[in-house]
């Protein structure tokens, strides 16, 4: 689990044209990601119970890809950059679970 602090996106900074698309990107995100979500519930020794979500970010990726087109424009990335960005985690990440998923 990473917890994201105030500090980490107070240290990102947006001076870019791209704002407006990626508020919009960000907000379907959000969305996305909290339609996807899986409530956990953990029933500790001492009686307490612990709740959390499980985000399902994979079903978000489509949306994950458009806000890397979007960042690859502005910061002049190549196709093949770009590329590499948005097939990394299927290539290097999800390797295993894409397999499992196709011989199903």
């Amino acid at each position: 689990m990473f917890n994201l602090s105030k500090s980490n996106i107070l240290e990102f900074t947006l001076s870019y044209d791209e704002t407006i698309q990626l508020d919009k990107l960000a907000r379907d995100l959000e969305d996305d990601m909290n339609r996807n979500k899986v409530a956990l519930r953990v029933n500790k020794r001492d009686g307490t119970v612990n709740e959390t979500f499980e985000y399902q970010k994979k079903l978000s990726k489509p949306i994950i890809d458009e806000i890397d087109k979007v960042l690859a424009e502005h910061y002049g990335f190549t196709e093949e950059e770009l590329d590499f960005i948005i097939n990394y985690d299927i290539k290097y990440r999800m390797g295993d679970e894409l397999q499992t998923d196709r011989d199903e």
